[in-house]
């Protein structure tokens, strides 16, 4: 009678332990939804960096401050690639009449105006850092592949009015601080006939790195 009641615990014991290891799996085994945010608060970091970057173009100065607290990785590669020099030379070979403008794709240095836009393959990507920062006058943001929010690499825009739709689709880590004229200028510039390219290339001549400390307050744009 013993053994068949030490045998009765004993398949308990083992139906236990299977029952816990199941569910264990099943908990470790959650989809991954890829993305990744870099601010999961309501309200946006007031961090702000102590370095800008200058970009000189044909028509004037841009000056972009960061958002490390908000998206640490953009920031990051954004001034990596200013430092190296990689921005020098390139188009902003997409514009949108008081609406955006981008650059910071390679092949707008001496590509074909064609490819201006479809980036070169084996750039570096960023995961998204999604935050609560808002698409606003001023704001710089990564541009990405289509759907894949995880695509971002060296290429970005800026806004010249509010677009809350892209709000938690595309990734901000900047704004001007110095230059929205200078951006007014390239978005409302002619177009080649059915795109949204410059008819006249409109370049970055110089990026480089500077101190926050040298520029004044940010504009409260309208």
């Amino acid at each position: 009678m013993l053994k068949v009641e030490a045998k009765k615990l004993l398949c308990l014991f083992f139906f236990l332990s299977l029952l816990s290891f199941l569910v264990t799996g099943c908990e470790n085994n959650q989809p991954n939804t890829g993305a990744t945010s870099g601010n999961k608060s309501s309200t946006p970091s007031d961090k702000v960096d102590e370095e800008v970057a200058i970009l000189e173009t044909d028509v004037g100065r841009i000056v972009i401050e960061f958002f490390p607290g908000d998206a640490p990785k953009h920031v990051e590669n954004f001034k990596k690639l200013t430092r190296e020099g990689f921005y020098d030379g390139l188009a902003f070979h997409r514009v949108i009449p008081s609406v955006i403008i981008q650059g910071g794709d390679p092949n707008s240095k001496s590509g074909s105006p064609d490819t201006w836009g479809m980036g070169q393959p084996g750039q570096p990507t960023i995961q998204a850092e999604f935050n609560a920062r808002k698409h606003v006058r001023g704001i710089v943001s990564a541009a990405r592949r289509g759907n894949d929010v995880n695509s971002a690499t060296s290429q970005f825009f800026i806004c010249e009015r509010p677009k809350p739709d892209w709000d938690g689709q595309y990734t901000v880590y900047g704004r001007v601080v110095e230059g929205m004229n200078v951006v007014g200028i390239i978005s409302n510039s002619p177009t080649t006939p059915g795109s949204e390219r410059p008819a006249e290339k409109i370049t970055i001549k110089k990026a480089s790195i500077g101190k926050r400390s040298d520029f004044g307050p940010t504009p409260e744009y309208k």
